[in-house]
């Protein structure tokens, strides 16, 4: 979900501007965006946000200024064939189902209500879950498009319609632990919106400062901790929600890490590396990662184990971090990163098949041969 349309759906509502909220909530098949994308149309045409282009964009935007004329909330599908090719000739086979949600100058505070709560969630980078009636059914005529907002917990905190979702809605909540993606159960899609992550980049060199730059791109809050302010500062990083100079042992030390941060170590050298790692390596980070040749996590490894850190802390730390793709420059090499970041977020863990070999799989091949 675009927080850009949500910004510019409360300014156009506090300027008394009729415009219509669209939502991609159900994708089935090769489609070219995925459920929980958005796009506002205003009464002229222009648009904020994107639905993937092409010639559904387009017709679910003149189907939006239909419904702006009328009123009414509407979900509609389009299976994309012969019928919505794309300009060159491409089509994607799959089927995508859109809520056309008008939004009206007049509406009660409470209907409205709802796209605040939303921005309020999302600003505050919290877990929530957006739950929308794809289908009319015995005893929900005309709610087709309602939705309701779930928390953390599955309690509802905001719904828009004229009515509830039916209770079916309630027990088909998945649980937040489950992390899953969109779903569909019993006629109504659930669209789950996970906590925001901070990315803690532990190291201001080109590969740190790459990363950050794209970290930002798909929703991480970035933190960048270094011990030399003229690489660490905002005009190298100028989306990083907090930069910190100070020598790593002692920011390590006193900075808080939980289970909602990420941390990778990408320093300027060896020693840096194994101090940063000694610190991080029990700490509740989801993630923990570390750059570097084989030979050198080999070393690293070996030598915190001398200093007490024990095998199983040691076997959960990704190194060589990123995805094995071959990568050669600093553009690459942070691509494979926040890959491998995308993944273990969306995925809540990543599938051993796509970990790089290193002498942490050593590690746990020795701990489950019970050989340390």
């Amino acid at each position: 979900m675009s927080v850009e349309c949500l910004n510019a759906l409360v300014e156009a509502h506090a300027q008394q501007t009729p415009v219509v909220w669209t939502s991609l909530v159900e994708t089935r098949g090769s489609t070219p965006q995925k459920a929980g994308a958005t796009m506002l149309v205003f009464g002229e045409g222009s648009q904020v946000g994107t639905l993937g282009g092409g010639c559904v964009e387009a017709e679910v935007k003149r189907k939006a200024l239909q419904n702006l004329q009328t009123g009414q909330r509407e979900v509609v599908s389009f299976q994309l064939d012969n019928d919505y090719g794309w300009d060159d000739g491409l089509i994607c086979g799959g089927r995508m189902t859109m809520l056309i949600d008008p939004v009206l100058p007049g509406e009660s505070a409470e209907e409205f209500g709802y796209f605040e709560k939303l921005l309020q969630l999302h600003r505050q980078g919290e877990f929530f879950t957006e739950a929308i009636l794809l289908e009319d059914g015995e005893g929900t005529t005309g709610r087709s498009g309602n939705r309701t907002l779930f928390d953390d917990l599955g309690t509802a905190i905001a719904s828009r319609g004229s009515a509830p979702l039916p209770q079916s809605a309630v027990e088909n909540l998945k649980p937040s632990v489950d992390r899953p993606r969109p779903y569909v159960l019993k006629k109504v899609a659930y669209l789950p919106h996970l906590n925001r992550c901070r990315l803690l980049i532990i190291g201001a060199g080109h590969i740190g400062q790459k990363v950050a730059e794209l970290a930002n791109d798909v929703d991480f809050d970035v933190w960048v901790l270094d011990d030399r302010e003229q690489y660490c500062n905002p005009a190298r990083f100028p989306s990083a929600k907090r930069l910190i100079v100070d020598p790593f042992d002692v920011a390590l030390k006193r900075l808080e890490v939980d289970t909602d941060t990420f941390a990778i170590i990408v320093t300027r050298g060896h020693n840096h590396d194994e101090e940063a790692l000694f610190h991080l390596v029990n700490s509740p980070a989801r993630y923990l990662g570390m750059i570097g040749s084989r030979r050198k996590i080999k070393l690293i490894m070996e030598d915190l184990l001398a200093e007490g850190i024990s095998p199983e802390a040691l076997s959960r730390v990704y190194a060589p971090l990123g995805f094995d793709i071959g990568s050669q420059t600093v553009s690459e090499i942070a691509i494979s990163i926040l890959a491998e970041l995308i993944a273990v977020r969306n995925l809540g863990k990543l599938p051993e098949h796509l970990r790089q070999q290193s002498f942490v799989d050593q590690l746990k091949a020795e701990l489950a041969e019970g050989g340390i």
